[in-house]
């Protein structure tokens, strides 16, 4: 038996089950002063110990998620850009910002972000949802919400709202000051975290013991998924079908960035000088091109795909990996030579990929995309 089928035991348990059916197991404990509504299987993500989950901040952060206040000139909110129906992504191939300026890159979906190590496409310095947060909030580069040096101006705005006030007061009632930039992230990255999806049809078939849960052609997706011959699992791993996860018993988060083999630029394997990975930040020449591997949860109502938006649909990404990176493919040669040696290319038939993409949208959880808890209070009180 493989290390990967070792890995992924109870599912290889229920592809052999011929159709008998389990028990669903019991989810984790909850943690103590605040309830988790885990899905079977989920462990308990991990939350800073200045922050610690509470009704109230998930309730004030919920609020403050979908409140156009928070951006400069009152256009957008957090919401603007992570639509629930999207799996909190927002279907363009780059964000926009309140301002109309355009980000480089495309705005990760937050489905399951409790679970990442790490928060931006390739910066390992942010990993948590409150260091996150100042980012749209008062970043420059592009201008997303807008408050750069103008902190004051958000935190008045808000403070002038009474009924507001109160629920900070509420959330926070060991803060002198309860409307303070701190509190504001502490609520938001406490909404961000109860974001998540675990009640797919792959799950009713992987830990609800719902045999039916998935097509046959989802299943032999799966199979193909977890064989060595496509590799996919390396980087879309457990769970969360994600490498970079941590949790609540997670002893060393892992804070794995790859090179797909998108460009080569000058045949020595540049990426475009507009955007070249974890380089930027490392100076390193082995990070040229280097992203964070996004969860698959959900994946087919996130499209476009990539850092940079650039792969429409579900089937132009499996022939970016199958051609063993899209340079590769455009340039007939050699692959990329910083690219991930899991990158190498495979063959699929029309029926085998057809497979595949059924598969991948049995993660897509109708349940997470509609749930109340999540929506606009104004709209789901």
């Amino acid at each position: 038996m493989s290390r990967r089928w070792l890995y992924w035991l109870p599912l290889a348990a229920l592809l052999g089950a011929c159709g008998e059916s389990t028990s669903p197991p019991t989810g984790p404990e909850p943690t103590p002063g605040y309830a988790w509504r885990l899905p079977a299987g989920f462990p308990t993500p991990s939350v800073p110990a200045d922050n610690p989950m509470t009704d109230a901040k998930v309730e004030l952060g919920r609020r403050l998620f979908y409140d156009k206040r928070l951006s400069l000139n009152g256009t957008q909110s957090c919401a603007s850009c992570h639509e629930q129906a999207r799996a909190f992504s927002d279907g363009r191939i780059h964000a926009v910002g309140s301002t109309g300026q355009a980000h480089r890159r495309n705005a990760q979906a937050l489905v399951n972000v409790a679970y990442a190590t790490s928060l931006t496409w390739a910066n390992p310095a942010i990993t948590t949802l409150e260091a996150q947060a100042l980012t749209p909030l008062l970043g420059t580069e592009p201008v997303e919400l807008g408050f750069a040096d103008k902190e004051e101006v958000l935190l008045t705005r808000l403070r002038e709202d009474s009924a507001l006030t109160a629920r900070f007061a509420q959330a926070f009632p060991g803060e002198a000051t309860p409307v303070s930039l701190a509190t504001l992230t502490r609520a938001l990255a406490s909404f961000e975290r109860t974001l998540i999806s675990g009640t797919s049809p792959y799950d009713r078939y992987l830990q609800g013991g719902a045999v039916d849960a998935l097509s046959a052609s989802a299943k032999r997706g799966l199979e193909l998924f977890l064989s060595e011959r496509l590799e996919c699992d390396h980087c879309h791993s457990g769970f969360n079908f994600q490498d970079a996860t941590r949790h609540e018993a997670t002893t060393e988060p892992l804070l794995p960035f790859h090179n797909t083999g998108l460009y080569n630029e000058d045949g020595t394997g540049a990426y475009p000088a507009t955007d070249r990975g974890l380089i930027e930040l490392t100076g390193r020449s082995d990070d040229m091109g280097r992203f964070k591997a996004p969860s698959l949860r959900n994946v087919a109502v996130t499209a476009p795909y990539m850092h940079d938006g650039s792969v429409a649909t579900l089937s132009e990404a499996l022939d970016h990996y199958a051609a063993g990176g899209r340079a590769r493919k455009d340039n007939q040669g050699a692959p990329n030579r910083y690219q991930s040696g899991f990158v190498m290319g495979f063959t699929l038939t029309a029926q085998e990929k057809a497979d595949l993409i059924a598969f991948l949208e049995s993660l897509t959880d109708t349940a997470f995309l509609t749930d109340p808890r999540f929506a606009d209070p104004a709209e789901s009180p």
